[in-house]
Protein backbone atom coordinates (compact mmCIF):
# COMPACT_ATOMS: atom_id res chain seq x y z
CA UNK A 1 0.00 0.00 0.00
CA UNK A 2 0.81 3.27 -0.60
CA UNK A 3 2.92 4.91 2.14
CA UNK A 4 2.56 8.92 3.59
CA UNK A 5 3.85 11.03 6.61
CA UNK A 6 2.30 12.39 9.38
CA UNK A 7 3.53 15.53 9.23
CA UNK A 8 7.40 16.14 8.64
CA UNK A 9 8.94 14.79 11.69
CA UNK A 10 6.00 11.81 12.49
CA UNK A 11 6.09 8.07 11.41
CA UNK A 12 5.33 6.91 7.63
CA UNK A 13 2.34 5.23 7.76
CA UNK A 14 -0.08 3.15 5.43
CA UNK A 15 -2.28 6.03 3.11
CA UNK A 16 -4.96 4.50 4.52
CA UNK A 17 -5.16 3.85 8.78
CA UNK A 18 -7.60 1.69 10.78
CA UNK A 19 -9.73 3.51 13.79
CA UNK A 20 -10.38 1.34 16.25
CA UNK A 21 -13.53 2.86 18.19
CA UNK A 22 -16.31 1.44 16.56
CA UNK A 23 -14.63 -1.99 17.88
CA UNK A 24 -15.79 -0.58 21.41
CA UNK A 25 -19.32 -0.66 20.98
CA UNK A 26 -19.66 3.02 20.36
CA UNK A 27 -21.80 1.94 17.48
CA UNK A 28 -23.57 -0.80 18.73
CA UNK A 29 -23.13 -4.35 19.57
CA UNK A 30 -19.83 -5.61 18.18
CA UNK A 31 -18.31 -9.18 17.69
CA UNK A 32 -14.86 -9.45 19.69
CA UNK A 33 -14.06 -12.47 17.77
CA UNK A 34 -14.64 -10.34 14.07
CA UNK A 35 -12.88 -7.24 15.27
CA UNK A 36 -9.30 -9.33 16.53
CA UNK A 37 -10.06 -11.19 12.75
CA UNK A 38 -10.44 -7.13 11.55
CA UNK A 39 -7.37 -6.15 12.89
CA UNK A 40 -5.49 -9.43 11.12
CA UNK A 41 -7.01 -8.82 8.45
CA UNK A 42 -5.83 -4.80 8.14
CA UNK A 43 -2.21 -5.96 9.13
CA UNK A 44 -2.00 -8.68 6.48
CA UNK A 45 -3.29 -5.92 4.19
CA UNK A 46 -0.70 -3.73 4.91
CA UNK A 47 -2.12 -1.26 7.35
CA UNK A 48 -0.03 -0.05 9.54
CA UNK A 49 -1.91 3.06 11.21
CA UNK A 50 -4.14 1.65 14.27
CA UNK A 51 -6.04 4.87 15.76
CA UNK A 52 -7.51 3.89 19.19
CA UNK A 53 -8.46 5.94 22.99
CA UNK A 54 -7.64 4.95 26.09
CA UNK A 55 -11.25 5.55 26.78
CA UNK A 56 -12.56 3.27 24.11
CA UNK A 57 -14.52 0.70 26.09
CA UNK A 58 -12.33 1.82 28.96
CA UNK A 59 -9.21 0.37 27.92
CA UNK A 60 -10.47 -2.94 26.12
CA UNK A 61 -9.60 -1.05 23.05
CA UNK A 62 -6.42 -1.31 23.99
CA UNK A 63 -5.63 -4.55 25.07
CA UNK A 64 -7.22 -5.86 21.58
CA UNK A 65 -5.28 -4.04 19.60
CA UNK A 66 -2.43 -5.52 22.11
CA UNK A 67 -3.75 -8.95 21.28
CA UNK A 68 -3.47 -8.47 17.38
CA UNK A 69 0.22 -7.02 17.82
CA UNK A 70 1.45 -9.90 19.42
CA UNK A 71 4.03 -12.20 18.13
CA UNK A 72 6.10 -9.57 16.83
CA UNK A 73 3.98 -7.30 14.78
CA UNK A 74 4.03 -4.06 17.15
CA UNK A 75 7.12 -3.11 15.07
CA UNK A 76 5.37 -3.07 11.96
CA UNK A 77 2.37 -0.55 13.07
CA UNK A 78 2.30 2.63 14.17
CA UNK A 79 -0.27 3.22 17.09
CA UNK A 80 -2.10 6.53 17.84
CA UNK A 81 -3.50 6.81 21.26
CA UNK A 82 -5.69 9.36 22.25
CA UNK A 83 -6.43 10.36 26.29
CA UNK A 84 -8.11 12.69 28.64
CA UNK A 85 -11.42 11.90 28.56
CA UNK A 86 -12.85 10.65 32.12
CA UNK A 87 -15.12 7.64 32.22
CA UNK A 88 -17.99 6.81 34.50
CA UNK A 89 -18.81 3.78 35.94
CA UNK A 90 -21.96 3.03 34.03
CA UNK A 91 -19.89 3.64 30.51
CA UNK A 92 -20.42 7.09 29.94
CA UNK A 93 -17.86 10.25 29.81
CA UNK A 94 -17.48 12.80 32.10
CA UNK A 95 -15.54 15.78 31.08
CA UNK A 96 -11.73 15.96 30.14
CA UNK A 97 -8.54 16.13 31.84
CA UNK A 98 -5.13 17.10 30.46
CA UNK A 99 -2.91 18.06 33.35
CA UNK A 100 1.07 16.94 32.96
CA UNK A 101 0.32 14.72 36.04
CA UNK A 102 -2.64 13.17 34.04
CA UNK A 103 -1.11 13.24 30.74
CA UNK A 104 1.86 10.60 32.32
CA UNK A 105 -0.76 8.50 34.16
CA UNK A 106 -2.37 8.08 31.16
CA UNK A 107 0.50 6.64 29.45
CA UNK A 108 1.76 4.26 32.06
CA UNK A 109 -1.81 2.69 31.80
CA UNK A 110 -1.58 2.46 28.43
CA UNK A 111 1.56 1.11 27.39
CA UNK A 112 1.17 -2.03 30.22
CA UNK A 113 -2.50 -2.46 28.32
CA UNK A 114 -0.89 -1.79 24.62
CA UNK A 115 1.92 -4.10 25.67
CA UNK A 116 4.45 -1.52 24.52
CA UNK A 117 7.17 0.14 25.62
CA UNK A 118 5.97 3.32 23.64
CA UNK A 119 3.58 4.47 21.06
CA UNK A 120 3.90 6.38 18.29
CA UNK A 121 1.60 9.22 18.25
CA UNK A 122 0.06 10.84 21.45
CA UNK A 123 -2.27 13.31 21.66
CA UNK A 124 -5.03 14.48 23.95
CA UNK A 125 -8.62 13.28 22.64
CA UNK A 126 -9.52 17.48 22.73
CA UNK A 127 -7.74 20.60 24.45
CA UNK A 128 -8.99 20.81 28.33
CA UNK A 129 -10.76 23.73 28.74
CA UNK A 130 -8.91 24.34 32.55
CA UNK A 131 -5.03 23.43 31.42
CA UNK A 132 -3.32 25.56 29.21
CA UNK A 133 -2.42 23.03 25.74
CA UNK A 134 1.13 24.48 26.17
CA UNK A 135 1.20 22.61 29.56
CA UNK A 136 -0.28 19.55 28.18
CA UNK A 137 1.88 19.36 25.11
CA UNK A 138 4.55 20.00 27.07
CA UNK A 139 4.27 17.50 28.84
CA UNK A 140 4.03 15.03 26.73
CA UNK A 141 7.44 16.57 25.23
CA UNK A 142 8.79 15.43 28.20
CA UNK A 143 7.65 11.36 27.65
CA UNK A 144 8.86 12.46 23.63
CA UNK A 145 12.42 12.88 24.93
CA UNK A 146 12.44 9.95 27.80
CA UNK A 147 11.04 8.02 24.44
CA UNK A 148 8.04 6.44 25.36
CA UNK A 149 6.47 8.94 22.71
CA UNK A 150 7.60 9.24 19.24
CA UNK A 151 5.28 12.12 17.77
CA UNK A 152 2.76 14.65 19.07
CA UNK A 153 -0.54 15.14 17.69
CA UNK A 154 -3.52 16.81 18.50
CA UNK A 155 -7.68 16.03 17.98
CA UNK A 156 -9.79 18.87 17.43
CA UNK A 157 -8.74 21.95 17.74
CA UNK A 158 -9.39 25.62 16.47
CA UNK A 159 -6.50 27.23 14.55
CA UNK A 160 -5.38 28.89 17.43
CA UNK A 161 -5.14 26.54 20.05
CA UNK A 162 -3.27 24.35 17.27
CA UNK A 163 -0.82 27.23 16.84
CA UNK A 164 0.24 27.84 20.72
CA UNK A 165 1.01 23.94 20.56
CA UNK A 166 3.06 24.31 17.81
CA UNK A 167 4.88 26.81 19.15
CA UNK A 168 5.36 24.68 22.09
CA UNK A 169 6.73 21.81 20.39
CA UNK A 170 6.69 20.36 17.35
CA UNK A 171 3.58 18.91 16.06
CA UNK A 172 3.52 15.95 13.92
CA UNK A 173 0.05 15.36 12.67
CA UNK A 174 -3.79 16.58 13.47
CA UNK A 175 -6.60 14.65 13.91
CA UNK A 176 -9.89 16.06 12.66
CA UNK A 177 -12.89 15.17 10.87
CA UNK A 178 -12.78 15.33 6.85
CA UNK A 179 -14.73 14.36 4.34
CA UNK A 180 -16.99 15.43 2.01
CA UNK A 181 -19.72 16.61 3.74
CA UNK A 182 -17.77 18.47 6.65
CA UNK A 183 -14.78 20.42 4.51
CA UNK A 184 -14.51 23.10 7.62
CA UNK A 185 -10.78 22.39 7.82
CA UNK A 186 -10.30 23.95 4.23
CA UNK A 187 -10.58 27.60 5.36
CA UNK A 188 -7.87 27.97 8.09
CA UNK A 189 -6.65 24.69 9.57
CA UNK A 190 -5.08 23.02 6.55
CA UNK A 191 -3.19 25.69 5.20
CA UNK A 192 -1.99 26.42 8.67
CA UNK A 193 -1.20 22.46 8.58
CA UNK A 194 0.51 22.52 5.28
CA UNK A 195 2.63 25.91 6.14
CA UNK A 196 4.20 24.03 9.61
CA UNK A 197 4.50 20.51 8.11
CA UNK A 198 1.72 18.75 10.36
CA UNK A 199 -0.03 15.88 8.71
CA UNK A 200 -3.71 15.43 9.16
CA UNK A 201 -5.34 11.93 10.15
CA UNK A 202 -8.85 12.47 9.19
CA UNK A 203 -11.56 10.32 10.29
CA UNK A 204 -15.00 10.63 9.85
CA UNK A 205 -14.34 10.17 6.22
CA UNK A 206 -17.69 8.21 5.58
CA UNK A 207 -19.61 11.18 8.02
CA UNK A 208 -20.57 8.54 11.01
CA UNK A 209 -21.84 5.75 7.92
CA UNK A 210 -24.15 8.48 6.43
CA UNK A 211 -21.66 8.05 2.79
CA UNK A 212 -22.02 4.30 3.31
CA UNK A 213 -25.62 3.72 1.90
CA UNK A 214 -26.26 0.44 3.86
CA UNK A 215 -25.74 1.95 6.99
CA UNK A 216 -27.33 5.64 6.43
CA UNK A 217 -30.99 4.36 5.63
CA UNK A 218 -31.08 2.39 8.23
CA UNK A 219 -32.44 3.31 11.76
CA UNK A 220 -29.76 3.67 14.28
CA UNK A 221 -29.66 0.98 17.17
CA UNK A 222 -29.93 0.80 20.58
CA UNK A 223 -26.30 2.16 22.14
CA UNK A 224 -25.29 3.41 18.63
CA UNK A 225 -24.60 7.09 19.82
CA UNK A 226 -25.63 8.70 16.14
CA UNK A 227 -29.22 8.74 17.12
CA UNK A 228 -28.23 12.08 18.98
CA UNK A 229 -26.58 13.82 16.01
CA UNK A 230 -28.21 16.60 14.21
CA UNK A 231 -27.11 15.13 10.65
CA UNK A 232 -29.23 11.99 10.94
CA UNK A 233 -31.84 13.63 12.21
CA UNK A 234 -36.03 14.43 10.48
CA UNK A 235 -35.17 17.01 7.94
CA UNK A 236 -31.63 17.01 8.15
CA UNK A 237 -31.47 13.07 7.14
CA UNK A 238 -33.53 13.67 4.49
CA UNK A 239 -31.54 16.22 3.23
CA UNK A 240 -28.50 14.87 3.39
CA UNK A 241 -29.26 11.17 1.92
CA UNK A 242 -30.61 13.66 -1.24
CA UNK A 243 -27.12 14.36 -1.38
CA UNK A 244 -25.82 11.10 -1.22
CA UNK A 245 -28.16 10.28 -4.24
CA UNK A 246 -26.35 12.79 -6.20
CA UNK A 247 -22.85 11.30 -4.95
CA UNK A 248 -24.19 7.73 -6.01
CA UNK A 249 -24.70 8.99 -9.66
CA UNK A 250 -21.23 10.06 -9.35
CA UNK A 251 -20.24 7.26 -7.88
CA UNK A 252 -21.39 4.25 -10.26
CA UNK A 253 -20.02 4.91 -13.32
CA UNK A 254 -16.63 4.58 -11.56
CA UNK A 255 -17.82 0.94 -10.41
CA UNK A 256 -17.55 2.37 -6.75
CA UNK A 257 -20.02 2.44 -3.92
CA UNK A 258 -20.67 6.11 -2.57
CA UNK A 259 -18.53 4.73 0.62
CA UNK A 260 -15.36 4.03 -1.86
CA UNK A 261 -16.19 7.41 -3.75
CA UNK A 262 -15.93 9.28 -0.35
CA UNK A 263 -12.36 7.11 0.88
CA UNK A 264 -10.75 7.39 -2.92
CA UNK A 265 -12.26 11.80 -2.79
CA UNK A 266 -9.97 12.06 0.82
CA UNK A 267 -6.98 10.30 -0.60
CA UNK A 268 -7.08 12.89 -3.57
CA UNK A 269 -7.21 15.64 -0.61
CA UNK A 270 -3.20 15.68 -0.80
CA UNK A 271 -0.28 13.35 0.02
CA UNK A 272 -0.02 14.94 3.70
CA UNK A 273 -3.95 13.38 4.63
CA UNK A 274 -4.40 10.05 5.93
CA UNK A 275 -8.38 8.97 6.03
CA UNK A 276 -8.69 6.69 9.02
CA UNK A 277 -10.99 4.01 8.16
CA UNK A 278 -13.69 2.60 10.76
CA UNK A 279 -14.11 -1.07 9.60
CA UNK A 280 -15.58 -3.22 12.39
CA UNK A 281 -16.02 -6.59 9.89
CA UNK A 282 -13.24 -7.79 7.16
CA UNK A 283 -16.05 -7.12 4.66
CA UNK A 284 -16.32 -3.04 5.43
CA UNK A 285 -12.12 -3.27 5.47
CA UNK A 286 -12.19 -5.15 2.37
CA UNK A 287 -14.56 -2.51 0.75
CA UNK A 288 -12.17 0.34 1.93
CA UNK A 289 -8.91 -1.33 0.96
CA UNK A 290 -10.36 -1.81 -3.04
CA UNK A 291 -9.76 1.66 -3.37
CA UNK A 292 -6.46 2.48 -1.55
CA UNK A 293 -4.76 2.40 -4.93
CA UNK A 294 -7.92 4.54 -7.02
CA UNK A 295 -7.22 7.88 -8.27
CA UNK A 296 -9.55 9.95 -9.04
CA UNK A 297 -9.75 12.17 -11.83
CA UNK A 298 -10.35 15.87 -12.15
CA UNK A 299 -13.43 15.42 -13.87
CA UNK A 300 -14.27 12.80 -11.40
CA UNK A 301 -13.64 15.64 -8.19
CA UNK A 302 -15.22 18.25 -10.70
CA UNK A 303 -18.53 15.97 -10.03
CA UNK A 304 -18.36 15.31 -6.78
CA UNK A 305 -18.58 18.78 -6.26
CA UNK A 306 -21.01 19.77 -8.16
CA UNK A 307 -23.18 16.69 -6.50
CA UNK A 308 -22.22 18.11 -3.02
CA UNK A 309 -20.95 21.56 -2.92
CA UNK A 310 -18.75 22.92 0.47
CA UNK A 311 -20.79 23.37 3.21
CA UNK A 312 -24.22 21.59 1.39
CA UNK A 313 -24.93 19.07 4.94
CA UNK A 314 -27.68 19.96 6.70
CA UNK A 315 -27.00 19.60 10.64
CA UNK A 316 -24.26 20.40 12.68
CA UNK A 317 -21.52 17.74 13.13
CA UNK A 318 -22.35 16.97 16.88
CA UNK A 319 -25.23 17.77 18.86
CA UNK A 320 -25.79 21.47 20.65
CA UNK A 321 -24.24 19.94 24.06
CA UNK A 322 -21.31 17.24 22.62
CA UNK A 323 -20.25 14.61 24.27
CA UNK A 324 -16.27 15.15 24.79
CA UNK A 325 -15.23 12.78 21.89
CA UNK A 326 -17.51 10.44 20.49
CA UNK A 327 -15.73 9.19 17.56
CA UNK A 328 -12.49 10.44 16.58
CA UNK A 329 -11.13 7.72 13.93
CA UNK A 330 -13.96 5.95 13.27
CA UNK A 331 -16.26 5.99 10.29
Amino acid sequence: MEQRRLGTGGPSVSALGLGCMGMAGRYGPVDEAESLATLRAALDEGVTLLDTGDFYGIGDNERLIARALRNGRRDQVAVSVKFGVLCEPGGGWAGLDARPEAVRNSLAYTLRRLETDHVDVYRPARPDPDVPIEETVGAIAELVTAGYVRSIGLSEVDAQTLRRAHDTHPIGDLQIEYSILSREIEEEILPFCRQNGIGITAYGVLSRGLLSESRSRQKTRDGDIRGGFPRFQGENLRHNLALIDGLREVAEPTGMTVAQLAIAWALARGEDIVPVIGARTRAQLAEALAVADVRLTRADLAAVERAVPAGSAAGDRYPSRPIPNPDDGEE
